[in-house]
């Protein structure tokens, strides 16, 4: 690894945790800077209920929002690279769109859970999500698994994704506007789909936090076989890499990655496609054993930064969350397709 990307690493790092400590002070409730680092060193705040608000809403929110960017950045260069696309994204193959439609059916067509959800019975209900977006996202992942056995091309199987993405949206877009459930179900159901960091609970961390160590795990113990993917399938396969094999793993992990995050905090745009070339940028490599790390720290300060910015420090308003990660992620979108224009220029004689 080069001096300057362990350099871009380490500043990454205090990004991460300058924007963590700034996520648990911010919020409507005005706590001073030196109690909340008082209550997350384990010591008493002046007034107890500060100590309340810190751990149990939103010390949460910034893990969570810390972990879901991290996913999203790594699953986003896994897929990137997979598919040697610099606009792919972890959900590129149906993953939120089979979340999507497994929490539509909950919430707009079963009639107890459906209830029980728009009511908000605290854990119940966000368990209910949950695992309604893991069911959806886990077939829609199955299928798109089995079809990438039988077929040689990673295009191929980004089309067959993208259709299977497709559908699931059409039949979401159906149930959604037939009304099914009624109004406050769609209205429900409409609020999970912004996105949202701050409605995750201890209990919720302890299924979030093995499942995204599992996809980032996987991720760094295959750099080797993502670098070697980046000169094509026909050199990797030369050098005895079993491409496909290497590519089902790599969509388990991205779609694990992708679907437990979209699972507890809806379908969190732009970060996945955004934070890869931001790293790519900052570290100035395309050696994935940098990279992976980078995507990881990157997708946790950008994310972090989001989920500030969505809770206006403050204030009692909140702005949606994927309102402000597809402001952050849609100017990165736009200098990726124009350097990708000015770089066919030149090569052109």
């Amino acid at each position: 690894m080069s001096r300057r990307a362990e350099v871009a690493l380490a500043a990454l790092a205090v990004a991460v945790a300058a924007l963590f400590v700034a996520t648990v002070a911010a919020g409507s409730v005005a706590i001073p800077l030196s109690q909340v680092v008082a209550v997350l060193a384990g010591d008493a705040p002046a007034d107890p209920v500060w100590s309340t608000i810190v751990t149990q809403v939103r010390l949460p929110r910034a893990l969570t929002a810390l972990l879901a960017g991290a996913a999203l950045g790594v699953g986003g260069l896994q897929m990137q690279t997979l598919f040697r696309n610099p606009l792919a994204d972890p959900f590129i193959l149906g993953v939120s769109s089979g979340a999507s439609l497994g929490v539509a059916l909950v919430v707009l067509v079963a009639d107890g859970a459906g209830t029980t959800l728009v009511g908000g019975l605290g854990l119940a209900a966000s368990v209910g999500v949950a695992g309604a977006a893991a069911v959806g996202a886990g077939v829609t992942t199955a299928a798109v698994l089995a079809v990438s056995r039988r077929v040689a091309s990673p295009a191929t199987v980004l089309i067959i994704g993208l259709m299977a993405g497709y559908v699931t949206a059409a039949v979401v877009s159906v149930l959604v506007h037939s009304g099914v459930g009624g109004v406050e179900r769609v209205r429900a159901y409409i609020a999970w789909g912004f996105g949202s960091f701050a409605s995750t609970t201890w209990s919720e961390l302890t299924v979030l936090v093995p499942c995204v160590a599992a996809g980032l795990a996987l991720a760094g113990a295959m750099t080797k076989q993502l670098n070697a993917l980046l000169l094509g399938d026909r050199y990797a396969a030369s050098m005895g890499l079993r491409v496909r094999g290497v590519r089902v793993l790599v969509i388990c992990g991205a779609s694990l990655l992708a679907g437990v995050t979209t699972a507890f905090c809806g379908p969190v745009a732009f970060v996945g496609v955004a934070v890869p070339h931001v790293a790519r940028a900052a570290l100035r490599t395309s050696d994935h054993r940098a990279l992976v790390p980078g995507c990881l720290l990157a997708g946790g300060a950008v994310a972090l930064a989001a989920g500030l910015a969505a809770e206006v420090p403050g204030s009692d308003a909140t702005l949606p969350l994927n309102a402000v990660t597809s402001l952050i992620g849609a100017p990165v979108v736009v200098a990726v397709l124009l350097r990708m224009r000015r770089s066919r220029q030149a090569v052109v004689p």
